[in-house]
């Protein structure tokens, strides 16, 4: 018995190793080098301590990324949650297309990201089809993406874009959940209102755990959009970590670029790791 459970182990072993190799060489190595170099020079030849750290905070450009991020993951991830699981309830009830709708939430995924840079420039450019219509009504045209307007238009292609797939994780929980219950619940007298209360919303924690790091981490993921808009310097308004990291790459501040890619990892692990004990705290 004690040999087939080794063997098996080894088994389990055999097939965790290639992984564990290009997890460790593509992104644990890498990230330890990158955490030295947080604290040496831009060369990697001195130690510096501190002082990488400090520039950063002190930079007004990191400041404004930083902000600007944030507050896109504050205003979208809940709009993205809300409005998923709003239409994924509707679809899961059986109402009349559902099969349809299902398919068409998903279409945003399947386009390349080129097409719709290409909507936007066609909507929100100078000459644009709003600007456009501002000109038939004697208003004076304007281009979109260098205005406050531009980080909503951000924020809407993020929440397109992610809905369909947000909608079938959802689509996933809800289905997991026994008709048994509902059943019950209303033989008892519960509405609808009641029904999503106290038997939907309960089932649906560790879902909502689950979509919610996606939808965090996905938010990282506009930056291709706004780059191919806007270029390297957008609006300040949609200014976000992801053009600051591009601009110094190409200027090689190593330096600063490790320290802040430090501080961003150790914000999203304390990030998850709170959503994480928030949830098993209601399990």
């Amino acid at each position: 018995m004690k040999i087939r459970l080794n063997k098996k182990r080894l088994t389990d072993i055999a097939f965790i190793i290639p992984s564990l190799a290009g997890v460790s060489i593509f992104v644990l190595i890498p990230f330890v080098d990158v955490l030295r170099r947080s604290f040496t020079n831009v060369a990697g030849t001195q130690f510096v301590f501190l002082s990488n750290y400090i520039t950063i905070f002190q930079n007004s450009a990191f400041r404004l990324a930083f902000f600007n991020t944030i507050k896109f993951m504050v205003i979208c991830i809940p709009i993205l949650m809300a409005s998923s699981l709003l239409i994924a309830v509707f679809l899961n009830a059986g109402i009349r297309g559902a099969n349809f709708l299902k398919s068409a939430y998903l279409v945003p995924m399947a386009i390349p990201v080129a097409s719709v840079v290409l909507i936007w420039r066609l909507l929100f450019h100078q000459n644009g089809y709003f600007s456009g219509l501002l000109h038939m009504f004697g208003m004076q045209s304007q281009d979109w993406m260098d205005t406050g307007f531009a980080f909503w238009i951000l924020v809407f292609s993020y929440v397109w874009k992610n809905l369909g797939y947000n909608i079938v994780l959802w689509m996933a929980g809800l289905t997991a959940i026994p008709d048994t219950l509902y059943e019950a619940a209303r033989a008892d007298g519960a509405n609808n209102i009641q029904c999503f209360r106290y038997i939907t919303m309960p089932n649906l924690m560790s879902t909502m755990y689950t979509i919610t790091v996606l939808a965090f981490l996905n938010s990282f993921k506009v930056f291709r959009e706004a780059y191919l808009v806007a270029g390297d310097y957008p609006h300040e308004s949609m200014y976000l970590l992801q053009h600051l990291f591009n601009n110094w790459f190409r200027e090689l501040s190593l330096d600063k670029m490790s320290a802040a890619a430090v501080v961003i990892a150790l914000l999203i692990l304390v990030l998850i790791l709170g959503l994480q004990r928030s949830w098993d705290r209601e399990d």
